[in-house]
């Protein structure tokens, strides 16, 4: 049996101009969202308190949403193929190949194949480090500019 992809069955929300302007007005700073209390009320009329994690998911989202970026919700949990983890990461397929074989992404075999899975938390741990490097290379590139330095 064919396997859905991960990415095709998440669920992604984009916001039109109207929207945005809307969204724009929940920007508030970075604890904007701990002083806040959202209440879902449901058809029957009841109303449920949303906890402060999902609190702070809406204010994430509604943060992007507002700077006109769609938002794509799927758990870390989810595993995905190297073709999935290319798309993520806009990356080539074979290059994200190279990575995996070297380890410098996790992932798991299929049993008795030749194919892998790849958990998108060890995506995204991957893609933070890449940017923690590039930031490195940023502040090590502007000392030496502004120390005058030949490079």
């Amino acid at each position: 049996m064919p396997r859905t992809g991960a990415l095709a069955g998440a669920t992604r929300v984009e916001a039109d101009t109207a929207e945005r302007r809307l969204l724009a007005h929940l920007e508030g700073g970075a604890d904007a969202f701990r002083h806040t209390k959202l209440v879902l009320q449901l058809p029957d009329g009841h109303d449920i308190v949303l906890p402060q994690s999902l609190v702070a998911l809406v204010f994430a989202a509604a943060h992007d949403l507002a700077k006109g970026n769609a938002v794509l919700a799927i758990p870390v949990e989810t595993r995905l193929t190297p073709n999935e983890v290319a798309q993520l990461l806009g990356l080539s397929r074979p290059f994200v190949a190279r990575l995996l074989d070297e380890g410098e992404i996790p992932s798991q075999r299929l049993p008795d194949s030749r194919h892998r899975l790849v958990r998108l938390q060890d995506v995204l741990d991957f893609q933070a480090r890449r940017e923690r490097r590039a930031e490195g290379r940023r502040r090590i590139i502007e000392a030496a500019e502004e120390a005058d330095l030949p490079y």
